[in-house]
Formats: C-alpha cells, structure tokens, sequence
C-alpha cells in the first residue's frame, strides 16, 4: 500500500474568513487520521489573501494538539525567511510536546511576492545559501545538547526529520546529496517532475538520515459521486489559479459550472497545464487516474491536494480519496 497524506494550505472560502480556514483544517485533519492518512502538512505563503497557514509552525502545533496519532509538518517552511536556529528551536519545540509527530518539509522559495520577501527580511541572496542554511538545520537538530557551542533547546539531539521540497532538479540534487527524502510539487508545477525524480534517485546517497530514496508527489484530488460533481468542485481551485496568475489573488471561489464564463481562454490551457497532475471524478475514475500516477511515477508517498470550497463536499472528496489510495500498490522502487 502506497503512504498517503495530505497537503493543505488552509483556504480561505470565498464568503469565510481565516478563522473559518483554521477551524476547517482542524477538522479535515481528525478526519484524516480517522481515515488513515499518514501526515497532515501544511504551508508557509506571506500575504495571500486565500491562504491562512503562515504561521505555520504555530498552525502545525495547533493541529498536532487536536490530533492524537497523525504526524503533522510543513509543505514547507521557507528556510531562506528564516534563521536556521530558530527554525530549528521551534521544531525542536514541536517534537518535544508531540514526540514521533512531527515532520519538518523545508522549500527555497519565498512563498510570497517580491515586496512581502523584504518585508520578511530576506535578502536577494538568501536563496543562494540555501544548501549551507539546509546543513547547519540539521547539524543543529542532530547534535546532542552541550556538545555544540550554540545549541538548540529544545532542538538538539530530536533528530526531526527533514523533507525537501522542490519544483524543479535543484531540490532534487539537492536532497539526493544530502540523502534526504524528496517532495515534488506536482500539485501546481509539474513540467520538471520526470527530471527530478530522475536526478534525485540516480544520485541518491544514504545518510544517518536515510538508507534509500524515498519519494513523494502531490497529486490534485477531486472525487464525488459522478464525474460532473466532482469537476464542479475542482472549478474552485481552476479559478484561484487563474486569478493569482491574473494578478488578482483572492479567496477560493465559489465552484461554477461553466470555466469559460470566469477564465479567459488565453489562460486556460496555463490553468490546465499547471493541474495536469490530478485525479477528477467519481470513485471509479480517480482510482483509473490515481493507479496510472502511481505506475507511471512510482512515488513512495502520494500527498493529496484538494482545495474545494464547500467543506463538507472537502471531506467526502478526502473520504473517498482514501479509500481508492488505501488499496494502490506501493511503489516497486520501494520493495
């Protein structure tokens, strides 16, 4: 059986508010763990007028309170907006109240538009030490306390462990050399992901962290009781696209049953092309589309993603999307 997650970046409903955003994602979370979901992440994104999770590490201690079982972590944190000490403190904080619990997905992006990155303090070139900002995390989470001149506390010595995310090879090199597990964000930028699945398990190294590759994909969910259900949901999602390449970032929309009156045609085949890794329907049909993914990329964990406006029409689509996941067959490269 494949390990199945969940990716969620705690939309905000058109109509909702940020509190109604948190409090759904509380919910979907005991929900998940009931369904037998592994890990619960969620993202860090700046100034995004449909996101509520950047607080993540706040949002991730939230949830792994209301949780008893499900490991909870980030799809990422953004190391380069942050001090690798401090990241590590409050991770390290995370593991000690919720020991087992806790995963730590760190990405190089700024999760925001160029004005919010300066007032987030990041400098240009805090992309750039990226790979030296992702060692000394880990030097500082493995380390045993007093053996380090700075230290920690808590942090050193729970060896939390670290995913890294990627869109592109860079990641992929990246987590291959350091002999970390790798996430790939298919969800939304999956033009690279035959590249960089490539790249990481051909250059792979095991680590004290990691014996053998392991890989997981985001993959768009959508499933209800027929096809034309199930698309009406996803059109939420197909808009927010649309609207933040337009410019114009907002709450997740209300579903509609015609694209072609909301999205204009220049830009719907970029909307389509950036959802392309997705399962949309009934059951029987995101199983066809889950099973191809599954064959095709023979990633260790699948994440979940699915953005849907109504909650309730969210849980069953999450309901479903574990039933058909729960009898896929691991992926052969992890046998």
């Amino acid at each position: 059986m494949v390990t199945y997650n969940i990716l969620d970046l705690s939309p905000i409903p058109e109509g909702g508010t940020a509190a109604d955003a948190l409090g759904r994602s509380t919910d979907l979370a005991q929900h998940a763990e009931r369904w037998g979901y592994t890990r619960f992440w969620v993202a860090e994104h700046h100034n995004m007028p449909g996101i509520a999770s950047s607080a993540t590490a706040v949002l991730i201690g939230h949830l792994a309170a209301h949780t008893e079982t499900i490991r909870v972590g980030s799809g990422g944190i953004m190391l380069p907006n942050h001090a690798p000490l401090m990241v590590a403190e409050q991770f390290g904080t995370l593991e000690t109240l919720y020991p087992g619990r806790i995963d730590l997905g760190l990405g190089r992006a700024p999760g925001t538009d160029q004005a919010t990155a300066r007032a987030l303090r990041r400098y240009a070139d805090a992309a750039d030490q990226f790979p030296q900002d992702v060692a000394e995390l880990i030097a500082f989470l493995d380390s045993r306390p007093g053996e380090t001149r700075v230290a920690a506390i808590p942090g050193a010595g729970t060896h939390v462990p670290i995913w890294m995310l990627g869109s592109s090879t860079f990641g992929a090199e990246l987590a291959a050399i350091l002999g970390l597990p790798y996430a790939f964000a298919s969800h939304f930028a999956p033009n690279m992901l035959e590249d960089a699945i490539a790249v990481y398990r051909r250059n792979f190294r095991p680590s004290d962290r990691l014996a053998a590759p392991r890989f997981a994909m985001a993959v768009n969910v959508y499933a209800a009781a027929s096809d034309e259900e199930a698309h009406f949901l996803r059109s939420s999602q197909m808009q927010a696209i649309a609207n933040l390449r337009s410019g114009r970032p907002g709450p997740l929309p209300r579903p509609v049953a015609d694209l072609s009156a909301v999205i204009s045609p220049n830009l719907m085949p970029m909307v389509e092309g950036m959802q392309r890794v997705v399962a949309v329907g009934a059951p029987a049909t995101v199983r066809r589309a889950l099973a191809a993914i599954q064959a095709r990329y023979e990633p260790d964990e699948i994440f979940v993603v699915s953005a849907i406006h109504d909650h309730e029409a969210r849980l069953t689509s999450t309901r479903l999307a574990a039933e058909v996941l729960a009898d896929l067959p691991a992926a052969a490269a992890a046998q």
